[in-house]
C-alpha cells in the first residue's frame, strides 16, 4: 500500500467510534508504559521503556495517523503526568515519526519478523537516534556527535531486541484479538 493511501485509510478508520476507543485504550497505555514503567541508565543517558507496543499495535491496526496520535499525545501525556523534562517540539515530533514508521510498515499486514525489524529499524534510526540526539543537543548543549549520538546508539543497540521481540509476540498477539472481536461485533 502506497504512503498517501495508508494516510487516507488510516484516517477513515478514525470515523468508527470502536477504533477510537481502542485508540485512546492504546494511547492509556503508552502513557502508562511512558510515564510510570521505564527505566534509566548510565545516568540519565539512557532511558528504557516500552511505549513502542501501543504505537506499534495503534499502526498495525489503525495505521500511521492512529499511530501518530498515540505516539505524540503518549509523549505530552506522559510528560504532564510525571515531570521529568519538559514538553519539547522535537522530542514529541520523535514520537510520532516512530509511532508513524510502525503504520506505515503494519497497517493492513500481517505482523511479520521481517516488517518488524524494518519499522524498527527506520524508527531507530531515523526519529529515535539521529533526530533525537539533534534535538537533545538543542535542548542541553554538549557533544552531537561524541556525547548524544553515541548514547543514543548504544540506547538502541539496547533495545533492539527486546523491542523486536516484544512487538513481534505481543503485538501479533494483541491484534489478533482486536481482529477477532472486530469481526465479531459485525
Amino acid at each position: 500500500m502506497s504512503p498517501l493511501k495508508a494516510v487516507k485509510n488510516s484516517f477513515l478508520e478514525l470515523k468508527n467510534l470502536r477504533s477510537l476507543v481502542i485508540i485512546a485504550m492504546l494511547l492509556a497505555l503508552c502513557v502508562v508504559l511512558g510515564a510510570f514503567a521505564n527505566i534509566t541508565m548510565f545516568g540519565n543517558a539512557v532511558k528504557v521503556n516500552f511505549t513502542c507496543l501501543p504505537m506499534a499495535v495503534a499502526g498495525a491496526l489503525y495505521g500511521p495517523v492512529a499511530s501518530l496520535l498515540v505516539g505524540a499525545l503518549g509523549d505530552i501525556i506522559a510528560i504532564t503526568l510525571v515531570p521529568n523534562g519538559t514538553i519539547f517540539p522535537g522530542i514529541t515530533l520523535c514520537a510520532a515519526l516512530t509511532a508513524m514508521s510502525y503504520g506505515f510498515f503494519l497497517y493492513k499486514n500481517q505482523i511479520t519478523l521481517p516488517r518488524v525489524i524494518t519499522a524498527w529499524a527506520v524508527k531507530a534510526l531515523i526519529s529515535e537516534t539521529f533526530l533525537k540526539a539533534y534535538w537533545l543537543y538543542v535542548m542541553y548543549g554538549g557533544d552531537y556527535f561524541g556525547y548524544w549520538l553515541f548514547w543514543r546508539l548504544i540506547q538502541q543497540a539496547i533495545l533492539c531486541v527486546p523491542e523486536i521481540v516484544v512487538i513481534l509476540f505481543a503485538g501479533k498477539l494483541i491484534c489478533n484479538a482486536a481482529n477477532r472481536l472486530e469481526a465479531r461485533a459485525k
